[in-house]
């Protein structure tokens, strides 16, 4: 998928990355959630091209990224070193300025990559999620049952990796069906190379060490952007499904809005997959938002 992309590698220390470039204009990097790769933004990432430079990257510990070995306090996982990546990336092609689109996990990352390099995300916008420090401290019943992957993965290692590298494609299927719009969802294809990933070795780990960095160290930093009263500069769009659970169980506008300085948003008619669910209004959200 994304055939008429340029495949990259980036090294930064040692940590491999992987990913792909299209198109010319402005730079946008767009950034995947969990348990997914880069080629989620299959159904929009051409379309963007024709306006914008556009990067597509896997996380490190997904896809096929690199998958660090963990260590204690979980800062090779944490959203800091992940959006170190990235910066790494969007240097690699010679982007120092660019704007962001990002889903699920990346969009955790875009978050810190925004607060801790302001000067260079000029505009982002968060799919499907509210700002993790306020999910952690307001987490409900409905929410943990929705969102149980959360709280298993973070247990300590090495059981939750253990269960999840003894039939990873289950526990994707588990994760990614059992939501609104189910497998079907998903392009067999692009479905197929999210399979593929889960079963390389370490990602177990990996997909484990990157929950456990958000309800650890993540959230040391989120704290601290709080007590400093650290808020987003760019202008920040999010966009979130109906009938997904981060909506239903939280205000996002209004937890955003504590969080940045210029927010919009709305909510559209799927759920958490908006990109693979509802590609078009993305689209037109994203080119009515970035500037070319």
């Amino acid at each position: 998928m994304l055939e008429a992309f340029e495949t990259f590698e980036c090294k930064r220390g040692a940590v491999r990355l992987h990913g792909r470039r299209g198109g010319q204009g402005a730079p946008l990097l767009l950034l995947h959630g969990h348990p997914q790769t880069h080629v989620m933004w299959h159904a929009v990432a051409p379309a963007l091209a024709q306006y914008f430079s556009v990067v597509v990257m896997d996380l490190r510990g997904y896809g096929d990224s690199g998958r660090p070995a963990a260590d204690p306090a979980h800062e090779t996982y944490s959203k800091r070193e992940m959006a170190l990546d990235a910066l790494a990336v969007m240097r690699l092609h010679g982007f120092e300025q660019f704007q962001v689109l990002a889903h699920d996990r990346g969009a955790r990352v875009a978050h810190r990559l925004a607060a801790d390099h302001p000067g260079a995300v000029q505009r982002l916008m968060l799919l499907d999620v509210a700002p993790t420090l306020a999910m952690y401290q307001q987490t409900s019943d409905a929410f943990a049952r929705a969102y149980w992957h959360w709280f298993f993965l973070i247990q300590p290692p090495p059981l939750p990796e253990a269960l999840i590298a003894s039939d990873p494609v289950r526990y994707l299927h588990s994760v990614m069906g059992k939501r609104h719009a189910g497998l079907q969802a998903f392009a067999p294809q692009a479905l197929r190379e999210y399979e593929r990933c889960a079963q390389i070795a370490g990602s177990a780990e990996s997909i484990c060490e990157d929950y456990r960095a958000s309800a650890s160290i993540d959230l040391v930093h989120d704290r601290a952007d709080v007590a400093a009263g650290l808020r987003l500069v760019q202008p920040l769009r999010v966009l979130w499904g109906e009938h997904g659970a981060v909506g239903q169980c939280f205000d996002v506008m209004q937890l955003w809005r504590e969080r940045a300085e210029d927010v919009s948003g709305q909510s559209l008619p799927c759920g958490h997959y908006i990109a693979e669910e509802t590609p078009q209004l993305l689209l037109g959200q994203a080119l009515n938002f970035f500037k070319p």
